[in-house]
């Protein structure tokens, strides 16, 4: 086993929650990679338009389209050497495709570069949340379904409430996850390209070398962004720009990372909450150890940390609105080391926690007898308005019943808070005359008041589940098996 990195610090989202896939995106051969295409589709674009760029040139270009170790580590060598690292990628790739060198970058500013390749590693990365948020929505289809007639006490205030039951409460999950799905789906396709723009935006520099003939830039920024499977440029490339794209379209992608960890931190919290009630658990490894102290303890460890990683992608939301309103006029450089950190991060972070989220839906336990018992204790409390409509309907007074259950409720709650006893409303209500003819034991099944709960669940199925499972499905099969991590 190699020790490598023990003497320095590691990302524990790298290292314990963010999948290879994800990573290899955010990867320094990637973000380098991108620069290069960036590169080759600028050259092919000028060759295109007969600005002086040959095919050979080109074509040098696309030899060396990914980079290798040496050539990264040649780069870094560069950049400590003139402290800028795209021209430091600009002069390695220069020496391995000399005679494309002459032309490389020309008439590009570094953002001509930088930008357009983080708005493709932004689409592939939203591309994998997307179809991580399709297979956790899959697996929590298929829980609801399994559960969905089983009578559960609904909470709300975290006090007893109305039951529903818990594949319902699961539907309610996925279906929040789903409105994430389609805000990230629609911001992914809201992802513009900044184009051929120059130092600041002005398009300068490109207007010099094609000089005056009539929409020869046009025609330049169209050509490059074809290369991309972009063809429609008012839609695909942004309008204007200042020296980056406007920065507020970062704040639109993790504004919708942070709505999408919020989403799943609500339903790892009822998670806790129910294991916590004794009727649910998330799935647990033979030999997992819950605590080092207490033997016993079976804790909520997935979704403990899923929480956890979750209230760090929505910390994160401020901080591109903060870059955002901080570029002074055309731009300032103290967006790029926030941004190196933040954007990788949230992706990074969010990744965990989707892999988690499948993870633990396609293997949560529902204990049924812990939760019909919970819903059981609460039940008299719930149907009292059931039981005094049911009195009045023999013809006794409804604000005379109103009181007597009133005070048998209140008496029966003395016993079960303060002296730990089971609740006995239903004993105290049967010994009650003005329920005389009232079928307290009919009133008592938990079926009856669920509404259409079931009917809910399946029409969740039809209408959403089942679309997303024709689109993502084959996707979905491939992905590999979500790994909870250590």
């Amino acid at each position: 086993m190699s020790h490598e990195g023990n003497d320095g610090y590691v990302s524990a989202l790298a290292q314990r929650n963010a999948s290879k896939a994800m990573q290899a995106i955010w990867s320094p051969r990637k973000r380098f990679e991108t620069w290069r295409r960036i590169w080759l589709a600028a050259a092919r674009a000028m060759n295109e338009v007969g600005l002086p760029v040959t095919r050979e040139q080109c074509e040098e270009i696309a030899a060396h389209l990914t980079p290798t170790d040496a050539e990264i580590d040649r780069a870094r060598e560069h950049e400590r050497r003139v402290r800028h690292d795209v021209m430091a990628h600009v002069h390695a790739l220069g020496e391995v495709a000399p005679k494309a060198r002459p032309i490389l970058h020309l008439g590009m500013t570094s953002q001509d570069v930088v930008c357009n390749a983080d708005v493709l590693i932004l689409n592939e990365a939203l591309d994998l949340v997307c179809l991580k948020l399709a297979r956790a929505i899959d697996e929590l289809g298929d829980f609801a379904v399994r559960w969905k007639s089983l009578p559960t006490l609904g909470l709300t205030h975290y006090q007893p409430a109305q039951p529903t039951t818990v594949g319902r409460r699961a539907a309610q999950w996925a279906y929040d996850l789903w409105l994430c799905l389609d805000r990230l789906t629609y911001t992914r396709a809201f992802l513009r390209l900044r184009g051929l723009k120059s130092a600041t935006g002005t398009q300068a520099a490109f207007s010099a070398l094609c000089g005056t003939e009539a929409g020869r830039v046009d025609r330049l920024e169209e050509r490059f962004l074809k290369q991309f499977g972009r063809t429609l440029l008012k839609d695909e490339v942004h309008l204007l720009t200042s020296q980056t794209y406007p920065r507020v379209a970062d704040a639109f992608v993790i504004s919708d990372l942070a709505a999408t960890a919020a989403a799943a931190h609500k339903m790892f919290n009822d998670i806790r909450l129910l294991a916590g009630r004794k009727e649910m658990d998330e799935p647990m490894a033979g030999e997992q150890v819950g605590s080092s102290a207490m033997p016993y303890k079976q804790n909520p460890m997935r979704c403990e940390r899923g929480t956890g990683l979750c209230r760090f992608v929505i910390s994160l939301a401020q901080n591109p609105l903060d870059t955002a309103a901080t570029q002074w006029f055309e731009r300032t450089l103290d967006d790029s080391a926030n941004r190196r950190v933040t954007l990788p991060e949230a992706f990074l972070a969010l990744d965990g926690v989707l892999d988690l989220a499948h993870n633990i839906a396609a293997g949560l336990f529902v204990h049924e007898g812990m939760v019909r018992a919970n819903l059981i204790a609460e039940m008299p409390f719930l149907l009292t308005e059931t039981i005094m409509v049911a009195a009045v309907k023999q013809g006794h007074d409804r604000q005379e019943v109103h009181e007597a259950i009133r005070r048998h409720s209140r008496e029966a709650a003395v016993r079960v808070k303060e002296k730990g006893l089971p609740n006995d409303l239903l004993d105290r209500l049967r010994g009650e005359p003005m329920m005389s003819g009232v079928d307290l034991t009919r009133v008592l099944d938990p079926s009856a008041y669920v509404g259409r709960a079931a009917e809910q669940v399946d029409k969740f199925i039809t209408e959403i589940v089942t679309p997303l499972r024709e689109r993502y499905g084959e996707r979905i099969e491939a992905l590999p098996t979500s790994d909870p991590g250590v």
